[in-house]
């Protein structure tokens, strides 16, 4: 009885270790407004959810601290690596809108407060409304499943490869840039017309200061811009969102 105990615990443990790594990068649950204790939690309740799929593959308790730390370091990284994709899809919304705002000239009028995190008003609605989509979709349920993938693609205890590390980082790096780039497609084809029409107009009246007349204009179609395509870009922000989390890694069949 003792012994099992002391396998269960540290089957627990070691499921533990992996997502709770995850959990500290994850958006949503992991973010920095969110309380160090209730991200704790929340890595017990997916250890719970998870740790039945994937017991059987633990391996039994090892003795020594070496061997121990052999056992648990591998899942902390592999944790921190699959985890790290999540905060990817975020930064798309940010890269996106960061390129709206500075197409529309909205960057300087709605721009962010200083520091490490500032970016421009467009960027935190996108990323507040893309993470609130995702958790009224069911979040949590798909984030469980994805947890369970991962452990198909790394077994516990297995050390990551660098040219996996190496290839599927570099994939998702150019999907995540082609995605921001797709959904902020609309604000680059208005920033096109609208200074090729200024530049066309000052070339027509040079004593015309057209900058004091477009300054309003793209700052109003911007804001127009934005409250049509918003919902068209979080929609397709979330089917890839939601492809990704269903078929990590690959392509649907």
């Amino acid at each position: 009885m003792v012994v099992l105990w002391q396998n269960s615990l540290w089957a627990a443990f070691v499921v533990f270790l992996r997502i709770s790594a995850m959990m500290a990068v994850m958006p949503a649950f992991g973010d920095q407004p969110v309380p160090v204790r209730v991200r704790l939690a929340l890595s017990f309740g997916f250890t719970c959810i998870v740790a039945p799929s994937v017991v059987s593959s633990v391996p039994s308790t090892t003795r020594g601290v070496t061997a121990t730390l052999f056992t648990a370091a591998p899942e902390v990284l592999s944790g921190l690596f699959f985890g790290i994709f999540f905060r990817f899809f975020i930064m798309a919304l940010q890269i996106a809108g960061s390129i709206a705002a500075q197409s529309t000239s909205l960057s300087q009028i709605f721009g962010g407060s200083a520091g490490v995190d500032a970016q421009p008003a467009i960027g935190h609605l996108l990323v507040v409304s893309g993470t609130a989509l995702a958790v009224i979709a069911g979040l949590h349920v798909q984030l469980a499943g994805y947890m369970i993938q991962t452990y198909k693609l790394v077994p516990i205890g297995t050390m990551l490869r660098a040219d996996t590390v190496v290839n599927l980082g570099l994939d998702e790096v150019r999907r995540i840039f082609e995605l921001g780039f797709s959904l902020v497609a609309p604000f680059l084809l208005a920033s096109l017309v609208y200074n090729v029409v200024l530049g066309v107009i000052n070339r027509a009246m040079p004593q015309l200061m057209v900058s004091f007349v477009g300054a309003p204009a793209i700052t109003a179609g911007g804001l127009l811009l934005l409250l049509l395509s918003a919902p068209i870009m979080l929609a397709l922000w979330h089917d890839a969102f939601s492809e990704f989390m269903a078929f990590p890694f690959r392509s649907p069949p």
